[in-house]
């Protein structure tokens, strides 16, 4: 396999209490065109150290769209069409472990989805592809975020299993046990069908999630409100900026291909022949998909 270095273009999705990133050379907000509808924002180009940065408010600036209705297929295919390679996933999420506190930065590296009211495929009538999740985030990029943070000195959990449900409202009790049950470390509202789209689109994906509150099965703790969460979250924006930033340079050079095998997601996927895929189903997925598609 080769292993030639090329250029990234890294990219962020800032959740809830991260709606910029500071410390970009030649920043401006570009709006891109999504054939699979509209995306929260603008994006918001620059560089750091010479590395391409581009940066997506996933509730667009000012919180404006919630969980449910973040169309998670125009986000990621805009970001795809902007070159994106490295795409990093910062968010607020809920421990279900008394070991991650408040304030602690796990880095994901599995999912539960149950998610119900989101589009969760680029793919579908006149074009089917059957993609792997079995291990949905870049171990690659993952590995990189962790020493980045060690060095930064974070409170840092590499590994954790991030529970996705549909929100808004934050889970029962009864639930949250359950969650707990089932091996479950983090819950939140938003990396899924992110991280399924990021597969999808073969973009190295990792997840970044930042613990706000212990949801609501910690006996010694208040069930979760939305101020204390928006009170941690500001205390911890200003870290994860600074992290998402000097990533950079530590991905300054890529491996090519990505040794996790994420830039090629959709060698094997694709399972309706040529002749039998529909033309306007094929031109909306020129972006995500073109790799493998003009090959036909």
């Amino acid at each position: 396999m080769s292993t030639t270095a090329t250029v990234p273009v890294v990219g962020v999705v800032g959740g809830s209490g991260v709606y910029d990133l500071d410390g970009l050379e030649g920043a401006r907000w570009e709006r891109v065109d999504s054939s699979f509808g509209e995306p929260s924002d603008a994006l918001l180009r620059g560089e750091i150290g010479g590395v391409e940065y581009v940066f997506l408010p996933r509730h667009g600036r000012g919180h404006r769209i919630p969980p449910s209705e973040i169309d998670y297929r125009a986000n990621i295919d805009a970001l795809k069409r902007a070159g994106v390679t490295d795409l990093i996933s910062v968010s607020a999420c809920g421990s279900l472990r008394e070991e991650l506190a408040p304030g602690t930065f796990v880095l994901v590296d599995q999912f539960v989805d149950r998610t119900s009211a989101r589009a969760k495929t680029f793919f579908g009538t006149g074009c089917v592809a059957h993609v792997s999740m079995a291990d949905p985030v870049c171990s690659r990029l993952r590995s990189c975020i962790a020493g980045v943070a060690g060095d930064q000195g974070l409170p840092v959990a590499d590994g954790g299993t991030y529970l996705a449900l549909e929100g808004p409202q934050f889970s029962s009790r009864a639930e949250s046990e359950l969650y707990r049950g089932w091996g479950c470390d983090v819950i939140g509202m938003t990396n899924m069908p992110e991280a399924k789209l990021a597969r999808e689109a073969e973009i190295c994906y990792a997840s970044v999630a930042m613990v706000t509150d212990y949801d609501c099965w910690h006996p010694a703790e208040q069930a979760v409100e939305v101020a204390d969460i928006v009170a941690l979250l500001t205390s911890n924006a200003e870290r994860a900026r600074t992290l998402v930033a000097r990533i950079g340079s530590a991905l300054a050079e890529r491996p090519a291909p990505c040794p996790a095998g994420c830039d090629r997601a959709l060698e094997t996927a694709l399972i309706t022949p040529p002749e039998a895929r529909a033309p306007e189903v094929v031109e909306r997925l020129s972006a995500v998909a073109g790799r493998v598609l003009d090959r036909a």
